[in-house]
This record gives C-alpha cells, sequence and structure tokens, in this order.
C-alpha cells in the first residue's frame, strides 16, 4: 500500500497511526498539496490527502473511508471502531467531532498564512466551532505518561514525537 500525504496533516498521520497498529506495511510518499499537486491529483481528483493506494490498485480517500476499510482487512477482532449498535454510532460521533476540529485547525491555519487580509468573522467562528466541541477521549494514564516523558526527553511535543515515530 501507498499512503500519500505528509503527516503535518493530522488526517494522514490518522491512517499513518492506524496502519501502524495494524501492523500493515506501507510506503509513504510525502507529497504536498501545494508542491507535488500533479503527482496528488494523478491518484485523486480532489488533490487532498490522506490518499490510500491498495496494493491492488484501488484508491481510496478521505481517512474515515480508508479507516473503514483498514477495520474490514484485519477483522473484527482488531478494527479500531466497533462493528455495529451504539458503540459504533457513539465511536463514529467522536471520531467526526476530532476530524471537524483538524479540518476546521487546518482552515484556520490558511486563513492566518494565506489571505490578505485575514477575514476575523471566519477566524472568530472556526475558533468557536472548535471550542464548542467537549468530549473525552482517554489513553490509559501510564501510556500518556510514557508519552510525555519521551517527548520531555526529546524537547518536544506529544505531536511532533508521534510523527517522529511514524517517519521512522
Amino acid at each position: 500500500m501507498i499512503l500519500i500525504g505528509q503527516y503535518d496533516s493530522p488526517f494522514v498521520r490518522r491512517v499513518a497511526i492506524a496502519l501502524a497498529l495494524y501492523e500493515l506495511p506501507f510506503e509513504h510518499k510525502p507529497w504536498s498539496t501545494f508542491g507535488d499537486m500533479q503527482k496528488v491529483q494523478a491518484y485523486n481528483p480532489l488533490v487532498r490527502v490522506p490518499t490510500l493506494v491498495l496494493d491492488e490498485g484501488a484508491v481510496l480517500i478521505d481517512s474515515h473511508s480508508i479507516l473503514d476499510c483498514l477495520d474490514q482487512r484485519v477483522g473484527a477482532g482488531r478494527a479500531l471502531f466497533p462493528a455495529t449498535g451504539a458503540a459504533r454510532r457513539d465511536a463514529l460521533k467522536v471520531a467526526a467531532l476530532a476530524t471537524g476540529m483538524g479540518d476546521k485547525a487546518v482552515g484556520l491555519f490558511y486563513e492566518r498564512h494565506l489571505h490578505d487580509p485575514v477575514s476575523e468573522p471566519w477566524v472568530e467562528r472556526c475558533r468557536a466551532q472548535i471550542l464548542g466541541v467537549e468530549f473525552r477521549v482517554r489513553i490509559p494514564p501510564q501510556l500518556h505518561r510514557s508519552l510525555a516523558l519521551a517527548a520531555a526527553e526529546e524537547g518536544v511535543s506529544l505531536k511532533r514525537l508521534a510523527s517522529a515515530k511514524l517517519a521512522a
């Protein structure tokens, strides 16, 4: 499989983490939707990442669709999302909120760095949407503690630590 997109995208990281957790081998093409637009467009006409090229040649776009396909490949016993019922609905809601927040954060970045003048009403709207989301996703305290210590020892954020581990 080939994962297209840079790890600075929360959506690409989401797929890369799942591939790593599933222990599925993949080749990473860290193509930018700006600098490598034509390369990405050859696989995804929307020029969006992540894009995953399956071994049989099929191309998947959108992190949720990709994760759904990977869940099916590894089976219900290893799947990240429950197969049915309230547990699935709850997991899908958390995932939708998290990816929606990521999407709004990317929008804020683009507004601040690519637009002149910056639309303050748009910035405030995105901020309000992000701040309006309340949900709790917890990892075991011992795992969080060990990751936080590792990040501190390396002098980086948890995000940078995860990205570095994925790139290794």
